[in-house]
């Protein structure tokens, strides 16, 4: 794959100079950051949460034992992928397991379906778990089948409602669903970030960028004051972030259409901050 930003002079490209803060775990965050590096931005890392392992695997593990008893499994993150992967492979079994239903993947989520040898049988055209549901609303027989959904457990943070929400609309559809904690998510200490909340407070960051409602609210939790970073744009990583940034009182100012992606996201932030707006000087 070819990057032609990269032959291009430094202050020609589109985020030249612009420091853009990522609160995204950091499985998620490095890919975000090459993004915005290869349009001239800033990344500076400040995980906001983190994921890691479950304590205790016995529900998913029973269910990968048995994975035959659904007609599908729904992953709402590369992380459930990658959670359910090592479960098999400490079980014993290979990932063809996961032919024994279908697969359902969002966006860009399924290459890494592929690279474990499955092809994902759904990939819903809204990439979300409310894609997901609505794609499964046009399969015949669907009130009669049952899904396994691993997700995540939130510690220390209340559970954004995007999977109670999805949870919500499988049932609406008369499925039979199997939630099962996968790995956990978690708050980060924030007693690690004391050098880069102070850019946030000095105004020296031009935007942060959230890619899931837990960052958000583990962020606002960190910080002293809205007033604190009322100097930087607000980004978001699609509609269902932006709408629970915009609930937790934050003021959202670029809200990425392309959200299949981290490419759609650095582009929309390149888009907001183009000299055509009148935003760059």
């Amino acid at each position: 794959m070819s990057h032609p930003h990269r032959l291009t002079p430094s202050h020609q490209l589109p985020l030249w100079g612009k420091r853009i803060l990522i609160t995204a775990p950091r499985t998620y965050a490095s890919r975000l950051a090459q993004q915005i590096v290869d349009i001239g931005g800033l990344p500076i890392l400040m995980p906001t949460i983190e994921t890691c392992w479950l304590e205790d695997y016995t529900d998913l593990d029973r269910a990968l034992q048995q994975l035959d008893r659904f007609n599908w499994i729904a992953f709402t993150s590369r992380n459930g992928i990658d959670a359910v992967a090592e479960r098999l492979d400490r079980l014993g079994l290979s990932p063809s397991a996961l032919t024994n239903c279908r697969s359902i993947a969002i966006g860009r989520d399924a290459s890494r379906l592929t690279e474990l040898g499955i092809r994902a049988d759904m990939v819903p055209t809204e990439p979300s778990p409310h894609g997901i549901a609505m794609e499964l609303s046009g399969v015949a027989d669907i009130a009669s089948q049952s899904i396994l959904v691993p997700v995540p457990q939130v510690v220390d943070l209340r559970e954004p409602n995007i999977v109670p929400n999805f949870i919500a609309a499988l049932e609406n559809l008369g499925m039979n669903v199997t939630r099962v904690p996968a790995y956990t998510t978690r708050r980060s200490l924030p007693n690690r970030y004391e050098i880069e909340l102070n850019l946030v407070c000095q105004g020296q960051i031009d935007a942060i960028a959230f890619s899931s409602s837990a960052e958000i609210e583990s962020f606002i939790r960190t910080i002293d004051s809205p007033h604190d970073y009322a100097g930087c744009a607000i980004a978001c990583f699609g509609p269902y972030t932006a709408a629970n940034a915009k609930r937790l009182g934050m003021q959202v100012a670029i809200v990425s259409e392309d959200y299949s992606s981290f490419a759609g996201f650095a582009r929309s932030m390149a888009e907001f901050f183009a000299p055509s707006d009148g935003r760059n000087p």
